[in-house]
């Protein structure tokens, strides 16, 4: 069986309330801080602050350096390779008295010495002492990849949720009010069970059942607020494109991206020959009369008159009357 795996250092709070008290009733304090990080998970036995703490122990020429944190702290200056600093301490008075901050921060760095110039410290990571408590700093790469963990958790329960919500239809486009349930009708409720025998519908039909669907939607309850949607839109559009208009030369296309089906010589060549063909009729029809003004052959007096127009009809001759005959004879002289 294998055992448990440990969590990562930087996601660890580290206590011990008996090695606290065993150093004083400040706990953690200026003279404490190093050697009660010493028993720590986060402190490295092959440190420098190791070495110097074991030599000093055991050499009575040493123990001065573990009086004070200065003294500790200079010597370990002047050696080389991997040791624990107090980067910062905190301000005023030390301990875990009321209204202090008592939040000290440990650096854990690489000191590499240099002839003739300061030293090399490569910073390796660093440490919270609050009181009793002690955390380790995340990397810049832990924070940001933990940020945007969160942000994309975020964003992905936001589009599950309203992935369900924009409903799409060709006039009113992308709207987010949930579909009204249709009640069952009373024929379906009687007989669930009842197989359909009407054949396959037309395209008819389902024009006809959409624009039913349509007609009921807007009886609903939110027919009010469609229209005023379609309105808007309709509006809106009218203002965006309302200077484009189809002419004689169609266009293609949809509003916004209009193109022109044809060129603009090829338009003006069909305009042409629509006038040239509508202009044909008009020179094969018959010519109209001409008036003749020259004076008649054999006509009296010197006079001359007007021609008669052939369109005024000439003046109507009289029919000679006929005598009437009686039966009567006339009477002898």
């Amino acid at each position: 069986m294998e055992a448990p795996q440990e969590p990562p250092l930087d996601e660890i709070q580290w206590r011990s309330l008996q090695i606290a008290q065993s150093m004083g009733e400040d706990g953690a304090n200026n003279l404490a801080v190093l050697p009660y990080f010493s028993h720590s998970p986060f402190y490295d036995q092959t440190s420098n602050n190791a070495t110097l703490t074991t030599q000093a122990t055991y050499n009575a020429s040493m123990l001065y350096i573990l009086q004070t944190r200065e003294a500790f702290e200079g010597r370990l200056r002047t050696m080389q390779g991997l040791e624990f600093m107090v980067a910062f301490e905190p301000s005023g008075a030390v301990g875990s008295q009321e209204g202090s901050e008592n939040v000290w921060v440990i650096r854990k760095q690489n000191r590499r010495k240099r002839q003739g110039s300061e030293d090399e410290i490569t910073v390796l990571g660093s440490y919270f002492v609050i009181n009793e408590n002690i955390y380790m700093a995340p990397s810049v790469g832990n924070v940001v990849g933990s940020k945007m963990l969160s942000a994309l958790t975020s964003l992905t329960k936001f589009l599950s949720t309203a992935s369900s919500l924009p409903i799409f239809t060709p006039s009113l486009g992308y709207t987010y009010n949930p579909p009204v349930p249709k009640p069952p009708s009373a024929s379906t409720g009687a007989h669930p069970s009842q197989a359909s025998k009407e054949g396959t519908p037309m395209p008819d039909a389902n024009l006809r059942n959409a624009k039913t669907m349509v007609s009921s939607s807007a009886a609903g309850p939110g027919s009010s607020y469609k229209d005023a949607l379609s309105l808007e839109e309709s509006f809106n559009m009218s203002l965006r494109y309302g200077n484009e208009y189809m002419d004689e030369n169609p266009l293609v296309g949809e509003p916004g991206a209009f193109i022109l089906s044809s060129t603009r010589a090829h338009a003006q060549a069909q305009n042409q020959a629509a006038q040239n063909k509508a202009a044909q009729p008009m020179a094969r029809g018959t010519a109209a009369p001409t008036i003749s003004t020259s004076p008649r052959k054999g006509s009296r007096g010197g006079g001359e008159k007007s021609p008669i127009s052939p369109t005024i009809p000439g003046k109507p001759k009289r029919r000679k009357s006929k005598a009437v005959v009686t039966g009567s004879k006339p009477s002898p002289t």
